[in-house]
């Protein structure tokens, strides 16, 4: 697991290079842009229980057969566990958007989850969705002007967008 500034080094390293001028300039992007990142993190990390929490809700609402008896999340164990697997997809999810690089999120959280899922007979789909919603709203919340640094950040929620898009296909 490296982080961007770690990755560019060593890649520059494998190829026996100097670190070109367009990689120093998106690092130097990255780290203009850092409060906007910083705020992004906070945000999400000080809504994850509401986050999760509604999206589980919506899901529930959509798809009623998964708590159902029989369903995936019927009782309180199975709830608990659905909940608690949603909550870790976002944990990560942040670490990747501050550290602006996606294999934490990778190697430590999607690695071998479609797999482990399956085995479980977890349905992928309706986990998918739930990522979904959870994209949908820590986006509106990241988004919201009110109290952060100001400024575009358009590429900012577009990389957000593509860290839990990720995770959606990753079990989906």
């Amino acid at each position: 697991m490296l982080d961007a500034f770690a990755k560019v080094v060593a890649q520059a390293d494998a190829r026996g290079e100097y670190i070109s001028d367009s990689q120093l300039d998106a690092l130097a992007a990255m780290v203009a842009d850092s409060n906007k990142r910083i705020d992004t993190v906070n945000r999400i990390t000080g809504n994850s229980s509401t986050i999760v929490a509604n999206a589980a809700r919506s899901l529930f609402a959509e798809q009623p057969q998964l708590i159902s008896p029989g369903g995936n999340a019927y009782t309180n164990r199975r709830m608990a566990a659905c909940l608690r697997d949603m909550e870790i997809i976002l944990r990560y999810v942040t670490y990747a958007i501050f550290t602006g690089d996606a294999s934490v999120l990778d190697d430590r959280c999607l690695n071998g989850l479609r797999e482990t899922y399956l085995a479980l007979g977890v349905p992928g789909a309706s986990v998918a969705t739930g990522v979904g919603k959870m994209k949908e709203a820590a986006i509106a919340i990241a988004n919201d002007r009110a109290g952060i640094t100001q400024g575009d950040c358009s590429a900012l929620m577009a990389e957000v967008a593509t860290y839990f898009d990720r995770a959606a296909s990753a079990v989906g």
